[in-house]
Parts: C-alpha cells; sequence; structure tokens
C-alpha cells in the first residue's frame, strides 16, 4: 500500500521533469535531480531514489546512458499530466 507522502514525492518528481520539459529523448541528470529534490523532500535522498526506482518499474520514467540520465515516458504523457495537475 503506498503511503500519501510516497505518492507526494512521485507527483514532485514527475513535475520537476514536466516543467523541465524532459519527455523521451530529452533527458535530466539524475543525480542533480535528486540532489535538488532531497532538499525539497524531507529524508534526503533515499525517499527520492526509491520514488523514481518505482517510477521506472511503474513505466512512468525511461532510464538513459547506464541509468544516470532520467526522462518521462512519452507514451504515458496523459497520465502523468493528470497526476500532476489532481495535485493541484
Amino acid at each position: 500500500m503506498i503511503s500519501s507522502a510516497e505518492k507526494e514525492v512521485k507527483i514532485i518528481v514527475l513535475d520537476k521533469l514536466r516543467k523541465r520539459g524532459c519527455w523521451g529523448g530529452r533527458y535530466a541528470p539524475l543525480d542533480s535531480l535528486m540532489r535538488w529534490l532531497g532538499r525539497k523532500v524531507k529524508r534526503n535522498g533515499r525517499r527520492v531514489r526509491r520514488a523514481i526506482n518505482q517510477l521506472v518499474n511503474e513505466g512512468y520514467l525511461i532510464l538513459h546512458k547506464r541509468g544516470k540520465r532520467v526522462s518521462l515516458n512519452p507514451t504515458r504523457s496523459r497520465e502523468i499530466i493528470k497526476l500532476v495537475e489532481e495535485r493541484r
């Protein structure tokens, strides 16, 4: 069962990548994303790393460059936008 805090972290990750325009072939460095979100989210990067791994397993994120870069999955764009908009 997913807690509301974990779901919130996932939505923050998706929203950050969406605002940066990281869809498909345009990706963001994973380490800087985790560093930025680790400051915003309590318990530093562990929760962020776990959330990113879960999002990759669920198919919302795509890993690039041997797992060092990440982008949003463009085939799930409607679902991602819907999740982010529901939060607001």
